[in-house]
């Protein structure tokens, strides 16, 4: 038997059946769970673990507390309870009821009614833990779809030990009367190791399945918008998968197996009407599968793997099986429409009636077994969030939740923080955190899984602090954005401010003012002494300044501290004029010495040049010729 593949049941056959079998029994299926911590009383406090119901509406990433009742009468919750459990401190009820006697969906719906927020739901054996499911669709269990509150199967023993202590609460015999108390957590539920959710649906095309795929195109309806808006905004990947099944060699040539089944049994699906002799067949289905993922494959190598959603949404509503539509024809008219190569889609799909293994629906095959925290893929449809299973039923908000969950804390997209997804804690009290009261900038970051207190980063400036108690800008910059939180004041015309741009950080009250930068006060120089304190200066405050004046007609020299003589007598001119001529004077007369000197060094400079290339008069060879053969040519 190929690894990864299960085989099909075909017409009832017993070899078929033993094999299907083998399998079951040999398949990977993983718990998914949830934590319980009992909070009260004190004596029996600690953390329990709890099986995920695949029903109702886990709270995947967030918390739920409150009171353990366990009813008097009707404790398996397979009866309506007459009248609806409240606790005496107002918290939400949390019904626990005993395994057995009804399907466990009908236990929380009864719950539900009754007023519980939740439901556990305690075993009746020492076993491992176990995944609770829904009933097949059927008259009688149109109640799951309604069922809004989340549920966990706990263990026999700690079972027991809540029912004794809720038993006791009751009874009164508890002598403090205090109610037991447990706080459900989904918050590792589902894993969120960074800002991208991957997840993936693993549905079919066939649409005469009944109940199920109804189920699948009201989800592929009401989810379309936001798995397009996630995927376009580079937030989720998302990969749809369909379950196939393989045909036993010893029946391929089975009216069964040629019916339902494309390469020679290789890939086979049940008969929608599961009627051999009409309608449609299995095989009609599987080819319809392969397509649907090409059509994926083709849109993700195209930039537009959104389209995906879209194909199945008009091949629904364009190519039913109900007006007999569900053909080549109509499927290929479907992806012309959305601008999509056909060409590049039926080369994906390849030959279906070859004997030879499909790359497509072989890589399908392979992936319906688990691996790492994901069990096998053994019924549609299958929803997987970040490897790991979805446990809940398949509505779009119930969804959105479960993937808002998945994201690293802080990196949520916007379609996450909606308040019909998640409440603002931020609103409230601003969530604890630090907040700047005169520009609202605050440190307090609403998140899906509640909020965090990281101080902020506003029009380019950072702030820089606990988050909790203080912020504060620092950088280029800083100072537009409340003067950078240090202190500033304004008078008629003059600012003045502690915050300085070539200071990164910190405050410094400005001169002529004291203080630590976060409240500055006028310093009085006059009276403190710090200036004007010549013996002929009169000092006046200023708000961040001062004036000093000399007495009679004297100048105030700031840097020098000084007042001087404003007039001057005949001899100071005199002396100032002599003493500025005599300055002129050298300075000329030092000019023309320099023109000298220089000519003379250039003089001599140019006789050196030339002396190298012509005789001079003082030589003694003056009556040489310059040339030899140039005075015997002249005989």
């Amino acid at each position: 038997m190929a690894a990864g593949r299960a085989p099909w049941l075909a017409g009832g056959l017993v070899a078929v059946a033993v094999q299907l079998l083998i399998v079951a029994v040999r398949g990977r299926f993983v718990v998914e769970k949830s934590s319980v911590r009992v909070l009260a009383p004190e004596h029996i406090r600690g953390h329990h673990d709890a099986a995920i119901g695949n029903f109702g509406v886990p709270d995947y990433g967030g918390t739920l507390t409150g009171v353990v009742i366990y009813p008097d009468k009707k404790a398996t919750g397979c009866d309506e309870f007459d009248a609806k459990f409240k606790a005496k401190s107002r918290r939400p009820v949390i019904l626990l009821l005993d395994r057995g006697d009804c399907y466990f969906a009908l236990k929380a719906w009864n719950a539900q009614r009754a007023g519980a927020a939740a439901v556990l739901i305690a075993d009746s054996v020492d076993e491992q833990l176990l995944t609770m499911d829904s009933p097949e669709a059927s008259a009688g269990t149109e109640y799951v779809d309604k069922i809004n509150i989340p549920s966990a199967l706990v263990n026999r023993a700690f079972g027991e030990s809540l029912k004794k202590m809720a038993q006791k609460v009751a009874s009164g015999d508890d002598g403090a009367g205090e109610e037991v108390i447990v706080k459900l957590d989904w918050r590792e539920s589902m894993p969120h190791p960074d800002e991208r959710v991957e997840y993936e649906l693993w549905t079919n095309s066939n649409d005469e399945c009944g109940p199920r795929c109804d189920e699948q195109m009201a989800f592929v309806r009401g989810f379309r918008g936001h798995a397009q808006l996630l995927e376009r905004g580079g937030y989720a990947r998302f990969t749809p998968h369909y379950i196939t099944w393989y045909c036993p060699e010893a029946f391929r040539l089975t009216q069964q197996c040629r019916s339902q089944c494309i390469n020679h049994g290789r890939y086979c699906a049940p008969d929608p009407e599961g009627d051999f002799g009409a309608g449609y067949e299995g095989k009609d289905v599987v080819v319809e599968n392969l397509r649907q993922l090409c059509v994926h494959r083709v849109a993700n190598d195209t930039g537009r793997p959104w389209a995906w959603w879209d194909y199945v949404m008009d091949y629904k509503i364009r190519c039913s099986m109900k007006e007999k539509k569900y053909t080549k024809t109509c499927a290929e008219d479907v992806v012309t429409a959305l601008g999509l190569d056909l060409k590049k889609v039926l080369e994906c799909m390849g030959d279906p009636e070859a004997d030879a293994d499909n790359a497509v629906l072989s890589k399908e095959q392979e992936d319906q077994i688990g691996s790492g925290s994901r069990g096998d893929v053994t019924i549609l449809p299958t929803l997987v969030i970040n490897n790991v299973q979805y446990r809940g039923k398949l509505e779009r908000t119930a969804v959105l939740k479960a993937v808002c969950a998945g994201f690293k804390e802080g990196t949520e997209p916007r379609v996450c923080l909606s308040h019909d997804i998640e409440t603002n804690e931020c609103l409230h009290r601003n969530g604890g955190c630090w907040r700047d009261e005169a520009t609202n900038v605050t440190a307090c970051q609403d998140t899906y899984r509640g909020r965090v207190c990281e101080c902020p980063v506003v029009n380019g400036v950072r702030y820089e602090g606990d988050g909790y108690t203080h912020c504060k800008p620092i950088g280029p910059g800083r100072c537009a954005l409340n003067n950078g939180g240090c202190w500033s004041e304004t008078r008629g015309q003059q600012t003045f401010s502690a915050c300085t741009e070539t200071a990164l950080t910190g405050c410094r009250c400005p001169s002529g003012f004291h203080g630590d930068g976060h409240k500055c006060e006028d310093l009085d120089e006059c009276r403190e002494k710090l200036a004007c304190t010549c013996p002929d200066c009169q000092c006046k405050n200023t708000w961040g300044n001062y004036e000093c004046k000399c007495k009679g007609n004297q100048l105030y020299i700031r840097g020098e501290d000084v007042c001087i003589a404003n007039n001057m007598s005949k001899l100071g001119w005199f002396i100032t004029i002599a003493a500025v001529a005599c300055v002129v004077g050298i300075g000329v007369a030092g000019y023309a010495f320099y023109k000298y000197r220089l000519r003379s060094y250039m003089d001599s400079e140019i006789m050196s040049i030339m002396s190298q290339y012509m005789p001079l008069d003082s030589q003694n060879n003056e009556n040489q010729p310059l040339r030899q053969h140039d005075s015997e040519a002249l005989r």
